[in-house]
C-alpha cells in the first residue's frame, strides 16, 4: 500500500499502466496505443537497428520471449504469425502472448539503449 501511495504522490506514469478497455473487454495501456500508431513495431526496430544487430540483444530474453519474438516477426526464416496463432501453438492465451511480446521488446530496447549509452561514455 505504501508503494501505491508513493506512486500517486510522485505522479509516475508507466507505458504499461492500464488506461481502459477495448471493444472485447481486454485491458489496454499506453504502449498498446503507441503500437497501434506505429503500423508494425518491428518496422520501428528495423529503422533504428539492423535485424542482425537486434538479434544480438536477444541474450537478455528468456527462451519463451525469444520464441514469441521469432514467431511474431518471422525471424530465422519463419513465417510471421499472429498472436492468436502463437497462442494456439504454445497453448497459452492470446493476451499472455501479447504481454510476453511487449515485455520482450522492452527488454531489447532497454539493452540496446544501455549499450549505446555505455559506448558514448567510453
Amino acid at each position: 500500500m505504501h508503494l501505491r501511495a508513493l506512486k500517486k504522490v510522485k505522479k509516475d506514469v508507466s507505458l504499461h499502466d492500464p488506461i481502459g478497455q477495448d471493444k472485447e473487454g481486454n485491458e489496454i495501456s499506453l504502449i498498446d496505443i503507441l503500437e497501434a500508431e506505429n503500423e508494425n513495431i518491428i518496422e520501428y526496430i528495423q529503422l533504428n537497428m539492423e535485424i542482425d544487430k537486434m538479434q544480438h540483444f536477444f541474450k537478455v530474453l528468456d527462451e519463451r520471449e525469444k520464441e514469441v519474438i521469432i514467431y511474431r516477426y518471422g525471424l530465422h526464416d519463419k513465417n510471421e504469425m499472429t498472436q492468436r496463432e502463437i497462442a494456439k501453438k504454445l497453448n497459452i492465451s492470446r493476451s499472455y502472448v501479447s504481454r510476453i511480446e511487449k515485455r520482450a521488446l522492452m527488454k531489447v530496447f532497454h539493452e540496446y539503449y544501455r549499450q549505446e549509452r555505455s559506448k558514448q561514455n567510453d
